[in-house]
């Protein structure tokens, strides 16, 4: 059976951060709050929690939409290979903010996530739970949607915590949620292309 835990979208509790972090640690799965809607998490590195998201949504993880959650942009030489001046400005431009950007993969992306086309969503959301628990991690949060077409439901954390309490470790109420996901944009192409209209908007 989950927890309930409720942190402070502004003030985020310390006690609370660092229950969530060995949580993650220890390979659990945590539903938390972004910029935009509330998404399952876990730790990169942890293979069954990996696996476990996958069950939930009921998805191939190497064929799965899967975001990695960092807390700026320092990762991005770590998990993504070389990236040009003009594509780094871009994503400082827009980041943190509800956008996920598709780049390519480096080999330090763990192998359980490597898809064929070897490349990962990078996510730098203007949440400062979300940006404090991956601070306090070391490294990004694995992020996925919540199944299903509930949106409505997805907002309000104590019916999330109702629908997911048997299938997750932890549940952060850190306010109601937003019901359009992030906006994505591939990047990987000389022409950058739109695959998601959602939350942010996109003129370049």
């Amino acid at each position: 059976m989950a927890i309930l835990l409720n942190i402070h979208p502004l003030n985020p509790n310390t006690r609370h951060i660092k229950t969530v972090v060995d949580c993650l640690l220890s390979g659990g799965v945590i539903v938390y709050p972004t910029d935009t809607i509330y998404g399952l998490g876990c730790d990169i590195f942890q293979h069954k929690a990996i696996e476990r998201i996958a069950r939930i949504k009921n998805i191939d993880p190497a064929k799965a939409q899967l975001s990695f959650v960092c807390n700026d942009l320092s990762d991005l030489s770590k998990y993504t290979k070389s990236i040009d001046t003009p594509l780094y400005r871009l994503l400082k431009n827009y980041l943190p903010g509800p956008y996920t950007f598709i780049l390519p993969a480096s080999k330090e992306v763990p192998k359980i996530l490597q898809t064929k086309k070897s490349t990962i969503g990078l996510r730098v959301p203007n949440n400062l739970i979300a940006r404090t628990i991956t601070m306090e991690l070391g490294h990004p949060i694995l992020s996925a949607s919540l199944p299903g077409e509930m949106v409505e439901e997805f907002t309000d954390p104590e019916l999330i915590y109702e629908n997911f309490k048997n299938l997750v470790d932890i549940v952060i109420d850190g306010g109601a949620g937003g019901m359009v996901p992030s906006t994505i944009i591939d990047c990987t192409k000389p022409e950058y292309e739109v695959i998601r209209i959602g939350a942010g908007e996109w003129d370049e």
